[in-house]
Order: C-alpha cells, then sequence, then structure tokens
C-alpha cells in the first residue's frame, strides 16, 4: 500500500491508490454471525421491497399517486441498499476491506445520491398526502399522472450533478496519512477525516448539500403534516379523522426513521463524531430503515394486504 504516515513532510508524500475499511474487524469472533445477519436482512430488503414494486405495478386498485410513489421508494431502496450490503459481505467472507481509491468513490458517489433521491421522494409522497387530505376535490386534477412522473424524475436527476462535482472534490483532497476508515463503507465523514490540509471547504459544502437534500425536504414534509394535522382535526367525524391519520401514518413513520438517522449523522458538529456513533447510525439508515418500508407497508395497509392476498393467490393457482 503507497501511503505515508500522517506526520510525514511535506514533498515525501506518495499517491493514495487505496483505502482499508475496517468495517466489524474489531469483533473478529462474530464475523460469522454478522454475516449471517447482515445476509438475512439483505434478502428480506430485497424481496420485501421487490413484492411492494410487483404489486404496485400489476394491481389495479394500486394505481395511485401514492403507490406510484412507493414502487419508486421501494426500487430506490433496493439500489441504496445494493451499494454497500454486498461490499460489506464480501469484506467479511474475505477478511479483507481493501477497496481501490476509485471504487470508493464510486461507493461514496451512488450512496449519497441514492439516499438523496430517497429524501425527494419521501418529500413527494408528503405533497401527495397532503393534496389528499387537504385539497381532496382537486387531487386528480393536480396529481395527475404528468405530476407524479415529474415530481419522480426530478427525485432521481436532482442530485446526479450535484454529487458528481461533490464526490470530485472531497476524492480531489490530499490524503496523506492512514488509509484505513474506520467503517464498513465509504461514507462522507470518514473519507474527509482522512484527508490532510484545510477541509474547511468540503466541511461548508457538506452543510450547504445536506441542507438542500435533506433538511429543506424535511421541513417541507413537516411543513406538509403540520398542514394536513390541522385539517384532519376540523374533520367532524371521530371516524373520519382516524382514517385520514390512517392514510398517512406509513409515510409519516418511513420519513420519520429515514431523515432523523441521517440528519444525526450529518448535521453534527465535526467535533461530536465518533467512528463507533457513526458506524452505528449508519447500520441504522443503511440497513435497519430499508427493511422498515416492507414491514410498515404490508402487514398495517389493508389496500397492500388484499393486493399481496391476490397476487400471491394468482402465483399459487399458476
Amino acid at each position: 500500500m503507497e501511503h505515508t504516515g500522517q506526520n510525514s513532510p511535506p514533498g515525501n508524500h506518495t499517491t493514495l491508490v487505496e483505502f482499508i475499511l475496517l468495517g466489524f474487524s474489531d469483533v473478529p469472533n462474530l464475523q460469522g454471525f454478522l454475516f449471517a445477519i447482515f445476509l438475512i436482512l439483505y434478502l428480506i430488503i430485497l424481496m420485501g421491497n421487490s413484492l411492494i414494486i410487483m404489486i404496485t405495478k400489476v394491481d389495479p386498485s394500486l394505481q395511485t399517486p401514492m403507490y406510484f410513489f412507493l414502487g419508486n421508494f421501494s426500487f430506490s431502496e433496493i439500489c441504496y441498499v445494493s451499494v454497500t450490503l454486498p461490499r460489506l459481505l464480501t469484506d467479511i467472507c474475505r477478511k479483507s476491506g481493501n477497496i481501490s481509491f476509485l471504487a470508493c468513490a464510486i461507493q461514496m458517489y451512488f450512496f449519497v445520491t441514492l439516499g438523496a433521491n430517497e429524501c425527494l421522494i419521501l418529500t413527494a409522497m408528503a405533497y401527495d398526502r397532503y393534496v389528499a387530505i387537504c385539497n381532496p376535490l382537486h387531487f386528480p386534477v393536480i396529481m395527475n399522472t404528468r405530476l407524479c412522473i415529474q415530481l419522480a424524475a426530478a427525485s432521481w436527476t436532482t442530485a446526479i450533478p450535484i454529487h458528481i462535482g461533490f464526490t470530485s472534490l472531497v476524492f480531489s483532497l490530499p490524503f496523506c496519512g492512514s488509509n484505513q476508515l474506520n467503517h464498513f463503507f465509504c461514507d462522507v465523514p470518514p473519507i474527509v477525516q482522512l484527508a490532510c490540509g484545510d477541509t474547511l471547504m468540503i466541511d461548508m459544502l457538506i452543510y450547504v448539500i445536506a441542507a438542500l437534500l435533506v433538511a429543506i425536504p424535511f421541513l417541507l414534509i413537516l411543513g406538509s403534516y403540520v398542514k394536513i394535522i390541522s385539517t384532519i382535526m376540523k374533520l367532524p367525524s371521530a371516524t373520519g379523522r382516524a382514517k385520514s391519520f390512517s392514510t398517512c401514518s406509513f409515510h409519516r413513520m418511513s420519513a420519520t426513521l429515514f431523515f432523523g438517522s441521517g440528519i444525526i449523522v450529518y448535521f453534527r458538529p465535526k467535533s461530536t463524531h465518533s467512528s463507533g456513533m457513526d458506524k452505528f447510525l449508519s447500520i441504522f439508515y443503511t440497513t435497519v430503515t430499508p427493511i422498515f418500508n416492507p414491514i410498515i407497508y404490508c402487514p398495517r395497509n389493508k389496500d397492500v394486504m388484499v393486493a399481496l392476498g391476490k397476487f400471491l393467490k394468482k402465483w399459487i393457482v399458476l
């Protein structure tokens, strides 16, 4: 591995060509257990979200904006976890976390881009619930097919150019010290921590991008739910209030889980960062949150359960 110590004199630096992901190497006796756990979680995420995608595509009763966005969100979840978990499983198997400079940059780019995509899709879903509850008479006109496609396309493409530039800047930093990342994938904070020299511009850029793609969507979702709750509380019927609350409870849980852990990681002051805590929170929003998507939307959603029953019955008959 070509790198020099952190205190190497200027001019004696060599080019860093790879990082070493330490992952969970600090618990060597648990490697087999961790592999089994992460493999099971990955398979559950793949199967659960794939099932949601299929039933929202084939069942006529689920051809609505809410389930259109849910299908997009499920596909994004599959892509999102596939950026990190297969690599982690491979590293555990081969007992080595060596990752090339380029592969690390690519992994980080797709991770942050897909993460931003999920934030924007959740925002589109919140807007859908806002229109459905606060402006129900105009819902079919406002949430038409064209607008749904435009919102989904914007969610998938908005972060692409931003994170191409951001990833290029991060990996153009000088890395002249240790090449060991105390993490299980190439996330932004641990990579920036390894850079030598002044990282103030990158630190500020992290906050700006996080504000644009995380904080602002979160505030828009929060604002929409203030309006939604205000509208629901004005309904005269208790049954009507309960039904309206139930239509947005699934989205509310998904948004809280995803944004909560992400905001803690990316908006904490740099001085409070600890590799152990960052690793724990990363497990939460890269693995735990995606597994909650099918759990939240399937067993607790009557429409989805009916559609799932019809879908499974059709395949069993075949």
